[in-house]
């Protein structure tokens, strides 16, 4: 039985992500910072896991030695409305707990799974990191949304290094983009482009489950195709 962690799953995308491979038979690690009703309902190994906090990183790890990781998705993410993330408006304390999940988290969790990621025997094993379209700098025509935007632009970044370095390693990386998608992520913005949860996870991981070695260290769209840094 292949074994995943996910993170974020109390709701929306990680918990949708969860669902999907716990139906595929995937032994799955739920994290989230707060374990509710979300993640009480799935057939999973729940883990208390708070991604801004190296202590809290570092005990999922201890939990995890051992076990070899086939798939490690990089879900949790935060977004500070817009209206206190414009030029005029962001501030250190939304800049900081921004980068601390979305961009800081990712590579932290990375670095302390690596060894069970090593160990995996799956061809090959995964690491991927929900980014967003938002991240692209030559994609960027709207401004705006100063911390989440340079947060993903930075975390697109750190996920084609570790692409590089883990080539050799036979470890497959994936930078996702799920579109607009209704979520706790961005309560009370409406768009009729968004669609819910596990149609944006189960797109996602059909373009997951498609990529290999050739396209390590690449950004997609969930519709599957690649999107410019």
């Amino acid at each position: 039985m292949p074994t995943a962690v996910i993170t974020g799953c109390n709701s929306g995308i990680g918990h949708a992500f969860a669902q999907i491979l716990i139906g595929e038979g995937w032994d799955v690690h739920a994290c989230d910072h707060e374990v509710g009703a979300g993640p009480q309902a799935l057939q999973a190994r729940l883990h208390r896991l708070d991604v801004r906090s190296p202590e809290s990183i570092q005990g999922l790890a201890a939990q995890m030695q051992g076990k070899p990781v086939d798939c490690l998705l990089n879900v949790a993410g935060v977004m500070a409305p817009h209206e206190m993330d414009s030029l005029e408006t962001t501030n250190k304390d939304i800049l900081t707990k921004t980068f601390e999940t979305n961009t800081f988290g990712p590579l932290l969790l990375t670095q302390a799974l690596l060894p069970n990621l090593l160990a995996s025997q799956a061809q090959p094993p995964r690491i991927c990191i929900v980014s967003s379209r938002v991240g692209s700098v030559g994609d960027n025509s709207t401004g705006g949304s100063y911390a989440y935007r340079a947060s993903k632009a930075a975390v697109n970044s750190i996920g084609k290094s570790m692409a590089v370095d883990l080539k050799d390693k036979g470890i497959v990386v994936s930078l996702l983009h799920p579109g607009y998608v209704n979520s706790n992520l961005s309560p009370g913005m409406e768009n009729p482009e968004a669609v819910e949860p596990d149609e944006a996870a189960g797109k996602l991981w059909q373009v997951v489950q498609s990529k290999g070695m050739d396209e390590t260290g690449k950004f997609w769209h969930r519709e599957g195709f690649e999107l410019p840094w």
